[in-house]
């Protein structure tokens, strides 16, 4: 855990969140500063920097999160479809040195640009 990551917070429970899902290793939550209704975050446990320290053998994990989170946002978003976006380094767009993925849930002329 890094003391000022607030990820590491929220995953250790110092910062309270309203979770959507949650397995051994990931949680998922709404951001905070939502680009739209229903902008999403699944969040790693454990600190790892990137997609590149997460280790593979979380990956199954990883897409349990994904697809219960998403699955439910669709439902309560009335979505037919979503975006998953992965930043990585501060050049890429990464913000916060913790790994996480944006889930998106989109809707026909919704009007939201997710590329630059």
């Amino acid at each position: 855990m890094s003391d000022e990551c607030i990820f590491c917070k929220i995953a250790a429970g110092e910062v309270p969140v309203e979770k959507i899902y949650e397995n051994d290793n990931f949680f998922s939550m709404l951001d905070r500063n939502q680009s739209h209704k229903g902008h999403s975050l699944v969040i790693s446990k454990n600190h790892f920097d990137n997609t590149l320290e997460l280790p593979s053998t979380l990956g199954s994990e990883l897409i349990d999160c994904i697809k219960k989170t998403t699955l439910k946002l669709m439902k309560e978003y009335e979505s037919g479809g979503f975006n998953l976006v992965c930043n990585n380094f501060g050049i890429a767009g990464q913000v916060v040195s913790h790994f996480h993925v944006h889930i998106f849930p989109r809707k026909k002329g919704d009007g939201v640009r997710i590329y630059e």
